[in-house]
């Protein structure tokens, strides 16, 4: 190889290889290497064909392809892949791939090709299910909005021989985009929309990600109280951390108009924050500004950049909503530090020692700002975590919550937060009450995901899922790349309004992404249409992903209003199902 032979290009790349390859080969070598051929000639080539792909190298086991496009090799891989599971095998043992996909840099050499792009979608082939496919994040997100189907997130993983780790989606083949995907880019809606990109630290001090991403928090919490704005989840634009963005495709990928984003370099007690809002339309820049002042202005500097961003994106303000649009809560900035501190703890997975830490740290907060509206009613939402999950006494819990929640609401009667931690208390005792804090909570902040994702749990279980399913709906269009939770809720949503197979979807993609989740709920939904052998199926699949799950412990997490008939109906279901009662 030398180095007038080598060219370089960026292309997507199809791995695959044959399940159990070794093991039928050793049964039956004659017949596997027939079934082979009749595979590649009947199916797997001319879906390739189809699609433009190039076949680079066949192995005895696998395949090494390259398209033009991820959209092409996708599709290609979910062709094959519904293909192969309706192919008659006849009384043989049917054929299953694994496929692995990336987008990257790759190098020609002759008719061979091999690099980085290629490594990345072989080790992660090896991965993937049988009769699964999984993809980088690179080509999930050149497909997510193109291709239909469903993209669980299975996290970073650290890759054989590869230096950084990857973020690897599987490909739900059983949702059959009956749900919009993991990442659909919503429509760009009539009203201004803003997507507000995580600032970039410039400390050179790791530790002060903290800062940089509180400032960003802060801006889309205020942000998101506007009636008039549609403001894009944090947990969407996160995903963007770290990476040279374009612009413009990360403004279409999340559907707005107007992208803020910026920098901060602190040094002691000062502080330089950049900000500039660009319009995704045509390119170019609304408004920038650069702030050099004391730390102790990063407060002021949230409100000025909020106020501003309204402004020239046309908000009409309410006369509620120019009161709310200021950051309230704390203006002690070591309490702020220890606020975002935890605000980072809570954005990553629900876990006792992720809420422990968390309810500590804002604990240090309010003892330096106890008038901190926010922060009781955070520290009480985290409680009442605690008492749903049992990591703590349920009852000790639930009080400290109660008084948390009621002292927001004195401290200040429009925070959305607080009505949302004093609906989901009361939503144990009050569905009534648990209704109309959930509902105030939309009207105080219409464009937070979380509050809209929240108030879909509470109006579904009261009693409204028609209305909770609209907030529900609502909520992943706020956060496209929405948390796994988000999909628990809007099944519930679904399978209260009689929309089964849309709940038999988002159960499944649930437990996809949090495995054993949503399945007990999926057991009743096939019980209700009669599908038994598939409501034990399910049932064998939670006790595999969670042994120690019993009905009577289940029913402790559950806050759905049913009546004593309905719960004694659902426990029978599960019973009947092959769950055990306790």
């Amino acid at each position: 190889m030398t180095a007038e032979r080598l060219q370089r290009r960026l292309a997507a790349i199809l791995s695959a290889d044959v399940v159990g390859y070794s093991r039928l080969v050793g049964a039956d070598e004659a017949g596997t290497v027939a079934r082979l051929k009749a595979l590649r000639r009947d199916l797997i080539d001319p879906k390739i064909a189809a699609h433009s792909g190039r076949i680079v190298k066949l192995m005895g086991d696998g395949a090494l392809v390259e398209f033009g496009s991820a959209v092409d090799a996708v599709s290609c891989a979910i062709e094959i892949q519904k293909a192969l599971r309706a192919y008659d095998f006849g009384k043989s043992e049917p054929i299953q791939l694994r496929i692995g996909i990336n987008v990257g840099d790759i190098i020609i050499d002759g008719d061979d090709i091999l690099g980085d792009g290629v490594n990345v979608a072989a080790r992660i082939e090896g991965i993937a299910a049988s009769g699964g496919i999984s993809i980088s994040e690179d080509a999930w997100r050149q497909v997510h909005g193109k291709v239909t189907a469903n993209f669980a997130d299975s996290g970073e993983h650290s890759l054989k021989n590869i230096a950084r780790p990857v973020r690897v989606y599987r490909i739900e083949l059983d949702a059959g985009g009956t749900l919009p995907p993991v990442a659909t880019a919503p429509a760009a809606p009539e009203k201004p929309s803003i997507a507000v990109l995580p600032f970039q630290n410039m400390s050179g001090d790791a530790e002060q990600d903290y800062f940089c991403d509180g400032l960003v928090e802060d801006i889309i919490t205020t942000l998101s109280k506007l009636g008039g704005l549609r403001v894009i989840a944090r947990n969407s634009t996160f995903v963007y951390k770290g990476r040279s963005v374009d612009i413009r495709e990360a403004a279409k990928q999340l559907g707005v108009r107007y992208v803020l984003e910026g920098s901060v370099r602190k040094s002691g007690s000062r502080i330089r924050i950049t900000a500039q809002l660009i319009d995704a339309k045509d390119g170019t820049h609304v408004w920038a500004e650069r702030y050099d002042r004391g730390v102790d202005d990063i407060f002021a500097i949230q409100d000025e950049i909020t106020l501003v961003l309204a402004t020239e994106m046309q908000v009409k303000l309410t006369e509620g909503e120019q009161a709310r649009l200021r950051y309230t809560t704390t203006h002690n900035v070591e309490a702020w530090t220890y606020w975002v501190q935890g605000l980072a703890l809570y954005h990553q997975a629900i876990t006792k020692d992720n809420t422990v830490t968390a309810l500590r740290l804002w604990e240090k907060a309010l003892a330096l700002e106890p008038n901190s509206a926010s922060l009781h009613a955070m520290l009480g939402f985290l409680h009442s975590v605690e008492a749903r999950f049992g990591w703590a006494d349920q009852k000790t819990a639930i009080a400290k919550a109660r008084a948390y929640a009621d002292r927001a609401l004195e401290l200040d009667p429009n925070n959305a937060d607080a009505y949302i931690t004093s609906s989901v208390v009361n939503l144990r005792e009050n569905h009534d009450a648990a209704v109309a804090d959930a509902r105030k909570a939309i009207a105080l902040a219409p464009s937070a995901a979380d509050v809209a994702s929240l108030a879909a749990f509470v109006l579904t279980h009261s009693g409204y899922p028609d209305e909770g399913l609209i907030q529900a709906e609502k909520s992943m269009a706020l956060n496209p790349n929405y948390p796994a939770v988000y999909l628990g809720i809007v099944a519930n949503a679904y399978r209260l309004t009689g929309r089964s197979e849309e709940a038999i979807a988002a159960f499944k993609a649930y437990h996809a992404r949090s495995p054993g989740f949503g399945l007990a709920d999926l057991v009743l939904t096939y019980q209700d249409m009669g599908r038994a052998e598939e409501a034990k199926q399910a049932a064998r699949q939670l006790l595999a992903a969670r042994p120690d799950f019993t009905i009577a412990a289940w029913f402790k997490t559950q806050s759905i209003r049913r009546d004593t008939v309905h719960v004694e109906r659902d426990a029978a279901a599960l019973r009947v199902a092959g769950l055990p009662a306790s």
